[in-house]
């Protein structure tokens, strides 16, 4: 008997954040190869209209308000969700924020705020999940790391020290639950055509032309660009797998780019 290696039937995932934009399109991609979608947020509101987004897909999907920075109602939440729905076989720790500020114009506790959020929550909620995956023996964990785990940009200090922070704490769950069959990865987006970016994404914008000239590929990411490597990441595809990075970037980071006077 064949066994499809990318089928998620049966599965349960929790994706953190995930109300719109790449976090939902990497939802509905887990979604439409089998799984069951789990969604948090803070907001009450968002939650819900979410959800309905995913059921009137199609999909099987159910919201849980919580903050991925508050350990206690992570720590319930998570039991909840086991209760009420069922084990939770994959994990994405979508949820992140930005604060685009000069060094030397942050203050403190903005910095902190986004440490907390993109580095500190994906920690609170792997280690509640974690746990259960290891009495079970086994799961997936990726955490949405970014090409700024690599590189460095103006105004996105607080950003980058986050993200690079998660990439090393992805390769440390890796060394530590790789023993009871857990694969611990990172998913790398590069720049994507989303509605956050629409007001610079028009022809003749200066980082338009720059990221089209900067990506081997040409072009902006579609947001369905990230389905494959996260479907990859939360299949049995993946069952060796771990500590590893998977930059979805049009090849951004493999190159040092062409000169502007290039053809």
């Amino acid at each position: 008997m064949s066994i499809n290696l990318f089928d998620l039937t049966g599965k349960v995932a929790l994706v953190t954040g995930a109300v719109h934009g790449l976090g939902m399109s990497m939802a509905k991609g887990l979604g439409n190869a089998g799984a069951t979608i789990i969604v948090n947020h803070r907001s009450k509101d968002s939650l819900e209209s979410a959800v309905e987004a995913y059921k009137t897909s199609g999909l099987k999907a159910y919201g849980y308000v919580f903050d991925v920075t508050d350990e206690k109602a992570v720590a319930e939440s998570i039991a909840k969700i086991e209760t009420e729905v069922g084990p939770i076989d994959i994990l994405i720790n979508n949820a992140g924020i930005i604060k685009r500020t000069p060094i030397v114009d942050m203050e403190v506790a903005d910095f902190e705020s986004v440490v907390k959020t993109d580095l500190v929550g994906p920690f609170i909620v792997s280690k509640h999940v974690a746990k259960n995956m290891m009495k079970r023996g086994g799961g997936k964990i990726i955490n949405i790391c970014s090409m700024m785990s690599e590189l460095g940009r103006d105004s996105v200090s607080a950003y980058a020290a986050a993200k690079g922070g998660l990439k090393m704490l992805t390769k440390n769950m890796a060394t530590e639950w790789a023993k009871y069959n857990i694969q611990t990865n990172g998913i790398g987006p590069g720049y994507f055509a989303t509605s956050q970016t629409a007001p610079i994404r028009v022809d003749g914008h200066p980082f338009n032309e720059f990221i089209i000239s900067r990506t081997p590929a040409g072009r902006w990411g579609n947001p369905d660009d990230l389905q494959g490597a996260a479907i990859f990441l939360s299949s049995k595809a993946s069952d060796f797998v771990n500590g590893h990075i998977l930059y979805v970037d049009g090849g951004i980071l493999a190159t040092i780019g062409k000169p502007s006077n290039e053809n």
